[in-house]
């Protein structure tokens, strides 16, 4: 059985209200790592850029406005799964991207069956370093 689910969309880079054009985005969930979402796109004369998020954000964007700061996820227009706005920003930068939905839908859906929302873990090397933190805060108390 894997354990990652990678998709690959086609999404609308919004350069400006005149100009777009259409790339591949590759999409890749790992359950190592089940919390989040990447997004890997590869823009003419530029190395590929990943971006990771909530996979919870990516879910909520879909049916409203959702995330603070750098990435933003919205519904393109108020019908059920329409188009969806992808706003990535680092300072005064940003990127807007614009990608039907049932794409989305359908990647999540299947990285719901690898790791069920709301049943995600930690990691153990995380539980043991936060065990060992504890541990070591206590003894020095």
């Amino acid at each position: 059985m894997t354990d990652t689910v990678q998709a690959e969309v086609i999404m609308s880079f919004l350069v400006s209200e005149e100009l777009a054009f259409r790339i591949p985005v590759q999409l890749d969930f790992d359950s190592a790592d089940p919390y989040a979402v990447r997004l890997t796109f590869d823009l003419p004369g530029d190395m590929p850029v990943t971006w990771a998020f909530s996979r919870e954000l990516m879910l909520d964007g879909l049916s409203r406005p959702s995330g603070e700061g750098d990435v933003r996820i919205e519904p393109a227009g108020g019908g059920h799964l329409s188009d969806v706005f992808i706003s990535l920003q680092v300072g005064s930068e940003r990127a807007l991207f614009r990608v039907s939905a049932p794409p989305l839908v359908a990647f999540l859906d299947r990285t719901d069956r690898l790791v069920p929302l709301g049943t995600e873990e930690v990691c153990d090397t995380l539980e043991a370093v936060l065990d060992r933190i504890l541990t070591e805060a206590s003894k020095a108390s």
